[in-house]
């Protein structure tokens, strides 16, 4: 037996209000004081976690259109990044403080997490002021960590950790070894022995000491989708063997006091602090030897993995974590303690590359609703008895299929739902078939197809009265759930919603003071089936469907007189991580306007900067095509059209300057 949704089931004895929404999308779960509503029913960001200090996405969506920048659009929240950053060094440095601890900490961004400039900028700006570094990962991200470090400027710089992750060639090293020489606080970490090998030819060339990473290959497993990133297989790292070989090869360099580092990575967005918590004490007691054997060691890696609460149930599960920020602190500054002193080694300086924890609640994606199909649940039924009654005055026959279709809709009670649900399935299934044989008449299918939907939409209100709904009736929801036709990509904006079925909060940021009426999902403008959402954050479970209201319609306007749709707006949460870089150009539709937005002094919003979004010129001239020469053919081809009076001057001047605007135009739909 299942929870019907609350939309469905509770609140119906009173008015509804903007609590019972944050309660129903689970705003105060997920959002961890960063979002809220306010009392005009439309959601908010609370940028420093201070109620005093909101800002009303509704409000900043249509201060946005005035100004001409349309959703799509990504708002970047630089306040909550900064905050974000303060906590976790702030939750370090009373987890150091209580447990007597001798030595620091140090959170390293990855750049590959999101490497927008303008995000990675601000990161790079606090670092020295935290004390935390910058992670490169492969050769472009290497000189941009470079240049970053250089941007910063300013006392500290030269002590912000670099490390240096990934394959490396003789090319990167070289480049580290000089960035040492250039003063920055540079660690390549190696991942392969040969990597060693060209570390240290390189480092006597140059006559520099530089200080060196191993990454160790954990026995313990991760967990959750990236557990494959730690154990024996996983696909970087060194194995003990290896280790103690790179141990007596830089001893007989000269080098071990150069072995400062040592690292490892159990896996991305790890769930259950248990793991951890086994890697970590593994890890320690790998290093505690190695300090031993006369390694300069005296910091220690605990890689990524540090997650985000995406559905807000603090769990064990996959798109949840089961621990906070601060006990992932206490957890790991104890347990290297503990290991180290029984050893009687020297507490070493910790690093941690959280890059999902610190970025992906500063970014939120609004989206709008085109339209939506629906499988509508009242059922024209004078219509169906007429068509009854053209298809026996033809000389034919009403089929059975139809008629008992119709008797379950009318006849079905609060005691025989299973019955009449089995019946009209029964029914529904032979009239496909009598059509698919040819014995069934196109009006007689539709009237069937209506008459089911109608059924099921009548069991769904009867059980929304009782609150739940019988494990066989679950496909329902389903099954009978609105489409939601939304103004963007998916596989641009959240691709790792269709690549590994990551949920992301999703919740209209305006009229939540109104009772959502109806089930959706979401689909995208792109032309591929996969481009939809079909799951949903919920509490230790994932919905197929989305609690939404109804989309009002706008009167039709002249000159075409097409009827439009009232703006409706989603907002997908949780967004700053990932999804910008992996983003691709299915359709050809790009990246989105983005927004940076900040309060003021006055506690007023205001737009710290705009990025637009790219245009159909620069995603054509991404797989090479050269607009200049599109345009040059359709002139051409327009000028030939109008000598052959196929067009009219005054058509061809349109179209041609409907196709220059257009290049020139956002890839999305625009108003």
């Amino acid at each position: 037996m299942a929870t019907i949704s609350s939309s469905r089931s509770t609140f119906l004895h009173g008015q509804w209000t903007a609590a019972d929404s944050a309660q129903l999308y689970g705003i105060t779960d997920w959002g961890k004081g960063y979002v809220g509503v306010n009392a005009l029913g439309h959601a908010t960001v609370l940028p420093t976690k201070e109620a005093g200090k909101q800002i009303d996405l509704h409000e900043v969506v249509g201060g946005l259109k005035e100004r001409g920048i349309h959703t799509p659009v990504l708002l970047r929240f630089n306040d909550i990044l900064t905050h974000r950053l303060r906590e976790i060094r702030k939750s370090f440095d009373d987890a150091i403080t209580e447990q007597g601890y001798k030595g620091s900490y140090s959170c390293v961004y990855p750049i590959k997490v999101n490497q927008q400039r303008h995000v990675c900028e601000q990161i790079a700006s606090l670092a020295v002021e935290l004390n935390f570094g910058l992670e490169a990962g492969s050769k472009p991200e290497l000189l941009a960590v470079l240049g970053l470090s250089a941007v910063a400027g300013g006392p500290g710089v030269n002590g912000m950790p670099i490390i240096c992750n990934g394959f490396k060639d003789s090319e990167f090293i070289e480049t580290v070894v000089l960035a040492t020489k250039l003063g920055r606080n540079i660690i390549p970490v190696v991942e392969k022995f040969s990597e060693l090998e060209l570390l240290v030819r390189h480092a006597k060339r140059y006559n520099v000491r530089p200080k060196i990473g191993l990454r160790v290959k954990l026995s313990a497993r991760g967990a959750g989708r990236w557990e494959g990133s730690a154990g024996a297989r996983s696909k970087f790292g060194l194995f003990v063997s290896e280790v103690l070989r790179a141990v007596e090869y830089l001893r007989q360099h000269g080098m071990l006091d150069c072995l400062n580092l040592l690292h490892c990575h159990v896996g991305s967005q790890l769930y259950d602090i248990r793991v951890l918590k086994n890697a970590i004490n593994e890890l320690t007691h790998v290093y505690c030897e190695l300090h031993k054997m006369g390694a300069g060691l005296t910091m220690l890696d605990i890689g990524g993995g540090m997650g985000v609460d995406y559905d807000g149930s603090q769990s064990a599960w996959s798109s949840s974590i089961n621990y906070t920020v601060a006990e992932y602190a206490a957890d790991v500054v104890y347990r290297i303690k503990s290991v180290c002193e029984d050893a009687g080694v020297p507490h070493p300086m910790i690093l941690s590359e959280s890059g999902r924890a610190m970025v992906a609640y500063s970014s939120v994606l609004v989206i709008d609703v085109l339209g939506t199909s629906r499988f509508e649940s009242n059922p024209d039924l004078a219509a169906i008895e007429s068509a009854m009654a053209r298809e026996e005055g033809k000389g034919g026959e009403v089929p059975q299929p139809i008629r008992d279709l119709l008797d379950c809709y009318r006849n079905m009670t609060d005691r025989n739902i299973g019955e009449t649900y089995h019946d009209a399935t029964q029914a529904r299934d032979e009239a496909m078939s009598l059509f698919s044989l040819g014995y069934m008449s196109l009006p007689m299918r539709a009237a069937a197809e209506q008459l089911f939907w109608a059924i099921g939409h009548k069991i769904l209100e009867k059980f929304a009265k009782k609150g739940e709904i019988p494990d066989e009736f679950e496909a329902l929801p389903e099954l009978l759930s609105d489409q939601y036709f939304c103004n963007f990509s998916l596989f641009q904006s959240m691709p790792d919603s269709w690549a590994i079925d990551q949920l992301f909060p999703i919740v209209p940021i305006h009229r939540l003071n109104e009772q959502p009426t109806r089930q959706g999902i979401l689909a995208d403008i792109t032309c591929d089936s996969d481009g939809k959402i079909d799951h949903f954050v919920d509490k230790r479970i994932e919905k197929k469907t989305l609690e939404l209201h109804e989309v009002r319609s706008t009167p039709a306007a002249e000159p075409d007189g097409v009827a439009g749709v009232e703006p409706y707006y989603l907002g997908v949460f949780l967004l700053g991580a990932y999804q910008e870089i992996l983003g691709d150009l299915h359709n050809l539709l790009g990246d989105t306007h983005a927004v940076h937005i900040a309060l003021d002094e006055n506690g007023e919003w205001e737009i710290e900067e705009v990025i637009e979004g790219d245009t159909v010129e620069e995603v054509l001239s991404y797989v090479q095509y050269d607009p200049e020469d599109l345009k040059r053919a359709m002139r051409l081809d327009i000028e030939a059209a109008c000598r052959q009076g196929r067009l009219t001057l005054s058509e061809g001047k349109s179209l041609l300057k409907y196709y220059d605007d257009g290049l020139e135009g956002y890839t999305y739909l625009e108003e």
